[in-house]
C-alpha cells in the first residue's frame, strides 16, 4: 500500500469525523419531529449527512491525487473560482437579500465558499515563488490583490461576513517575512474605529496628538536628529481616519450590522429587536449550566427561540444540551486540530505545503472564534458558520476540501 496512507495524520482526520458527527447529532435536535431521520433527505439533518457522504468521497479522491497537482493548478483554480463568482450576478439565486447561491435541482452550491479553497492555493502557490519578497511593494500587492479580489466580489453580493474571513490570510503573510508594522497598524485601525464609536472626537484628537508629540520629544531625546514630520503624518493620518469613522459606519455598514455592532458595544439594548438572535443564544447557553439538559432535552431548543440554530447558532444548542462540559470538548477539539495543522506545517520542507497549512488554521481559527463569539455575544452576528458543525452543504464540503488537501500535502511530503 502507498506509504503516503500510513503517513497521513489520522489524529486530525478523527477530530474531523468527530466534529461532524457531533455536528450531525445537533442539527437532528434542533430539527427534531416524528419525521427526523438521517435518511430522509428533506430535512436539515438528511440534508446533511448527504452532504457528509460526499464529503467523504470527495475527500478520498482528494487523498488520493498526486500532491503537485494542487500546486501546479493553483492558477486555474483560483481563476475558475474568479468565474464562478461572477457568473452568481447573472446565473445566481437570491437567498435572504444576497446572491450567493446557485441552485441545481433544489440543492444550493455556495461558491464563496470554495473561493476560500482555491484563494488559499494561490496565495501558497505566489508565496513559495522564489522571487517573491514581501519586503518589495509589488510583491505585497500582488498578494493584496489576490486576497482583496474574491473579497470585493462577495462583499458586493453582499455577504460581508463570508468576505471578512479571507483577512484571516493576511495574517498568514507575517510568518512569510512581512514587517510586523503592518499587523500593529492593522491592529491600530481596528481600536481606533472601535473608540470613534464610543467617545467624543476632540477628546479621541486630544489624545493623539498629545501621544504622538510626546513619543516625539522622548526619541529626541535618545536620537536629537529625530524627525518631527513622521509623527505629524500620522497625526494627520490617524485624526482624518477617526474623522471618516462616522461616515465609514452609516454609508458602508447595512443598517442590520450597525445595530448589530451598536449592541456589542452597549451603544444599544435591544433584546426584543436586532438583538434577540443573541439574547436568546445566551439564555440557551447560560441554561445549560455545566452538564447540559440532555440529548433533545433543550427547551429553549425545542421551543425554537433561538433564529437559525442549526446553523450560525448551533453553538447555543452545544451549550444548552451538552452543557459547559460539551462546549469546552468542542472548543478543546477545534483548538487541538488547529494547532496540530500549525505543528505538521512547520515541519515540512516544502514552503507550498507549509503556507497553505498556515492558511487553513488561519481560516479555521477566524470561522471558529467568530461563530462562538457570535453565540456568546462578544461579536456582532455576521452568519459565519461553526466549521464542520453548523448546517450547510456548501461549508462542510469547503471545509473538508480544505484540511484533506492539508492532509495530502503533509502525508507525501512534497519535494522531501
Amino acid at each position: 500500500m502507498n506509504k503516503s496512507f500510513y503517513r497521513l495524520d489520522w489524529i486530525s482526520i478523527f477530530i474531523y469525523l468527530a466534529l461532524v458527527s457531533f455536528g450531525l447529532i445537533n442539527i437532528y435536535s434542533t430539527n427534531y419531529n416524528e419525521n427526523s431521520n438521517l435518511l430522509n433527505f428533506d430535512i436539515p439533518v438528511g440534508k446533511q449527512f448527504l452532504f457528509f457522504l460526499v464529503s467523504l468521497v470527495i475527500a478520498i479522491v482528494i487523498l488520493i491525487t498526486k500532491a503537485k497537482v494542487f500546486e501546479r493548478f493553483a492558477s486555474i483554480f483560483y481563476l475558475l473560482s474568479i468565474l464562478s463568482l461572477i457568473g452568481l450576478f447573472i446565473f445566481g439565486k437570491n437567498i435572504s437579500g444576497a446572491t450567493s447561491w446557485y441552485t441545481f435541482g433544489g440543492i444550493g452550491l455556495q461558491p464563496s465558499e470554495f473561493a476560500k479553497i482555491t484563494t488559499a492555493l494561490a496565495v501558497s502557490k505566489i508565496l513559495s515563488e522564489i522571487q517573491v519578497d514581501l519586503k518589495k511593494i509589488k510583491s505585497l500587492l500582488q498578494i493584496v490583490f489576490v486576497i482583496a479580489f474574491p473579497m470585493f466580489l462577495i462583499i458586493i453580493q453582499p455577504d460581508p461576513g463570508t468576505a471578512l474571513v479571507f483577512v484571516g490570510l493576511i495574517f498568514v503573510l507575517f510568518r512569510e517575512g512581512l514587517n510586523i508594522i503592518f499587523l500593529l497598524i492593522i491592529i491600530g485601525l481596528i481600536l481606533f474605529f472601535i473608540l470613534a464609536l464610543l467617545a467624543p472626537l476632540p477628546f479621541i484628537f486630544t489624545s493623539i496628538i498629545t501621544l504622538l508629540i510626546s513619543l516625539y520629544f522622548f526619541s529626541k531625546k535618545l536620537n536629537k536628529k529625530a524627525s518631527l514630520l513622521p509623527y505629524l503624518i500620522v497625526i494627520i493620518f490617524s485624526c482624518g481616519y477617526v474623522y471618516s469613522v462616522d461616515y465609514i459606519f452609516n454609508t458602508v455598514f447595512e443598517q442590520r450590522h450597525r445595530d448589530r455592532i451598536n449592541i456589542i458595544l452597549g451603544k444599544e439594548v435591544d433584546s426584543q429587536g436586532i438583538g434577540y438572535n443573541i439574547n436568546q443564544s445566551k439564555i440557551a447557553i447560560g441554561s445549560g449550566g455545566w452538564e447540559g439538559k440532555g440529548f433533545l432535552q433543550g427547551t429553549q431548543t425545542k421551543g425554537d427561540f433561538v433564529p437559525q440554530q442549526h446553523t450560525d447558532y448551533i453553538f447555543s444548542t452545544i451549550g444548552e444540551e451538552w452543557g459547559f462540559y460539551g462546549s469546552s470538548l468542542v472548543v478543546i477539539a477545534f483548538c487541538t486540530l488547529i494547532i496540530r495543522i500549525l505543528y505538521r506545517a512547520e515541519n515540512l520542507k516544502n514552503k507550498f505545503a507549509r503556507i497553505y497549512g498556515h492558511s487553513l488554521a488561519a481560516i479555521l481559527f477566524l470561522h471558529f472564534f467568530i461563530n462562538i463569539g457570535m453565540s456568546i455575544g462578544l461579536v456582532p452576528t455576521i452568519g459565519i458558520p461553526l466549521p464542520f458543525i453548523s448546517y450547510g452543504g456548501s461549508s462542510l464540503l469547503a471545509f473538508s476540501c480544505l484540511l484533506f488537501i492539508f492532509l495530502n500535502l503533509d502525508a507525501n511530503r512534497l519535494y522531501e
